[in-house]
This record gives C-alpha cells, structure tokens and sequence, in this order.
C-alpha cells in the first residue's frame, strides 16, 4: 500500500513517514497543495492523508481537483481546523475520514487500516489456493501457518494477489512498492519475486515469469 502525506509541519511529516513504514506501508511525503495536487495526478496512491493548511494551495482545494478528476482515492484530512463547519466542508467535498491535530500515532494507523479495509469489496483477506493474505494486518499463511515475509516481499504479494493469473509489469511493481528517490530498479525486483517465490513454493503458489515483460500468479489447479 502507497500512501502520500501532504503535509507541511516537517517534523509531524517525519513522524508519520517513519510511523507508517514501521507499519509495513510505502510512503511519499510533499510540503504544499500544488505538490500535492500533482502528485495525485500523476502518480499511482492507495490513500492520501490530506493537511488543510498547506501552502500554494490549501488543502480544500486539492480535495476539490482531485474528486473533479473523478478519483476514488481515500483521503483522510488531517488538520488543526477542527471547528464543525471545517469538518463539514471536507467531508462534503469528499473526504473520507478527519483527524484533528494534535492527534495520538496509534489512532492515525488505525484510522488507516479502517480505510484500507473500506477499499477492499469484501474481506480484507485475499485468498489464492493455500496461500492467504490479510491486508489489514500485513499477514501471510500458507495452510494456516505465518510465512515470514519482508515488507517489501509482503507488498509484492498483495499487489499479484489482487490480479491473479494477470501479468503485472516490472515498471509497475517497482512503482507501487517504491518511495520516490528510492533506487530500485526492475533488476531489484527480480530479486524480491525470487526470494518471494522460494518462500511460497511450498504451498504449491507459484508466480510466473512472463519473460521481458513481468510476473503473474498462477492460477490453483482445480480438484
């Protein structure tokens, strides 16, 4: 899951961004609305936590271009305006959650997993023959028992998950599960799937190479 923090306040940004990795998630932060404005455009998220005091373009009106492009992307505000009409405001503009500032780490991270689970259609648990995914608590089993996967390896599955027996690409793999000036290349996630598959090859899931091209879960046989 790859989050965006539009925040201004430095030492706040840091904080969440160091909290949210710990909790498994790749995160990417900007300073103000204009960034964030074109980051959402023209980047790939799975939520973004949204401050509305942000400069060159508060936070209201990032809120109002994004849902005037039709996104669907979560988005949980998080400011120090806390008064019931700033409230209304973002929640009729189409804002998913609100925290007021100050607020405690542990109720932000729940907060997060509450809209990663309204994002799924259905259970929070992805499931493919013997393998199972919780992607609300960053679980893996193979036949009830925990596979001990990176955090990395952990985002790599959940994305192959949700296409199963679809190819996904190199470029966009490295695209989901990378922070910007990250220098991962397509060559580092062919080493990540090799390490992923020998990790799963004993539940019998197997991930596919589709050579020049990327990777896909294959498909359970039937019994």
């Amino acid at each position: 899951m790859r989050i965006l923090v539009a925040e201004d306040d430095a030492v706040l940004a840091d904080g969440l961004r160091c909290s949210l990795r710990q909790a498994g998630y790749a995160v990417d932060c900007v300073r103000t609305g204009a960034e964030a404005d074109s980051a959402v455009a023209s980047s790939e998220f799975d939520l973004l936590i949204l401050d509305l005091g942000l400069p060159k373009m508060g936070g209201l009106e990032v809120l109002r271009r994004l849902r005037a492009r039709q996104s669907r992307l979560p988005v949980l505000i998080l400011t120090a305006m806390d008064g019931v009409n700033d409230r209304v405001r973002g929640l009729d503009l189409g804002a998913d959650d609100y925290l007021a500032k100050p607020f405690a780490l542990a109720e932000l991270e729940a907060r997060v997993r509450a809209l990663s689970r309204r994002g799924q259609s259905g259970s929070p648990v992805l499931r493919h023959g013997t393998l199972s995914y919780d992607t609300v608590g960053k679980v893996a089993r193979i036949e009830g028992e925990m596979v001990e996967l990176s955090a990395r390896e952990l985002a790599l599955i959940e994305i192959l998950l949700q296409r199963p027996g679809c190819m996904v690409s190199k470029e966009h793999l490295v695209d989901r599960v990378c922070e910007w000036g990250e220098e991962v290349s397509t060559n580092a996630i062919e080493v990540y799937i090799h390490r992923l598959r020998k990790k799963l090859d004993r539940g019998g899931v197997k991930i596919v190479t589709i050579r020049g091209l990327g990777y896909c879960l294959e498909r359970p046989q039937a019994h």
